[in-house]
């Protein structure tokens, strides 16, 4: 998994994926969907689809996929790697949506909420393999808001496709327990890499999880503010927990 293209360009979006095995154009596949990201108020929000041949879906139950959640980052990294070596069967996808671009579709004009913008790019990465030739035959996704509304959305947009959405999906279908892996070790690596193109001084990067109750990450939203400037791209300014911090300590501005 090579995010270069996203690490040298960190400010908008980017889309990832693997060569597409011959195997998924020829033949029926399912296809998982799951996010990772979705709570930090640091870093980036991936979506990620995975999806496997029907005709070798229990090759991918002996891969033992679980939901990321529940492993370690070793772990996780494990399993990609046990995923990559079956390219003959397997696929994947990436989007990967930064935190400025988060925080700005949040803040415009139009409301453009967190929900819609998950649909959407799941929506997108539903519809960006079936461009590249798989052969799409059933979805499974991790709900995002009400699971019937969200599923009577995607039924609508792929009629010709079955469509599963559930709660914890990822603990329930191991293709999105794929997906959700994918998704994990691409926002894993996209965090420990990052390239600030902000000069943040002697500011510490031990900024711990990501998540708004870490102590370590309200310290390190604390230490980084800029009175004037506010956050560097790595904060989603949008989020109350940043917001907070900016209302108390930053300088007011009049428009």
């Amino acid at each position: 998994m090579d995010l270069g293209e996203f690490e040298r360009d960190n400010a908008g979006s980017c889309r990832l994926s693997s060569p597409v095995p011959e195997l998924c154009r020829a033949g029926p596949c399912c296809l998982g969907i799951d996010e990772a990201g979705r709570g930090p108020v640091l870093g980036p929000m991936v979506y990620a689809v995975c999806y496997c041949s029907l005709a070798r879906q229990k090759e991918l139950g002996a891969l033992k996929m679980a939901d990321s959640k529940t492993l370690t980052e070793a772990e996780r990294e494990q399993l990609f790697r046990t995923l990559d070596r079956s390219r003959d069967f397997v696929g994947w996808a990436l989007h990967i949506l930064s935190p400025n671009l988060i925080s700005t579709s949040m803040q415009q004009r139009a409301k453009y909420n967190l929900n819609a913008l998950s649909h959407d790019t799941a929506i997108g990465l539903i519809q960006h393999v079936l461009d590249a030739g798989v052969q799409v035959a059933e979805v499974f996704v991790d709900t995002v808001g009400p699971a019937e509304k969200y599923q009577e959305k995607l039924k609508r947009r792929f009629p010709e496709l079955e469509v599963t959405v559930r709660p914890k999906a990822d603990s329930l279908f191991p293709i999105v327990s794929a997906a959700s892996i994918c998704a994990k070790v691409a926002r894993d690596r996209a965090v420990k890499n990052w390239m600030f193109p902000e000069d943040l001084g002697d500011v510490r990067m031990e900024y711990g999880s990501g998540y708004p109750n870490d102590p370590k990450t309200k310290e390190w939203l604390a230490q980084c503010l800029d009175p004037v400037f506010g956050y560097p791209q790595f904060v989603r300014f949008s989020w109350s927990t940043a917001q907070t911090i900016l209302e108390s300590k930053a300088v007011p501005v009049r428009w």
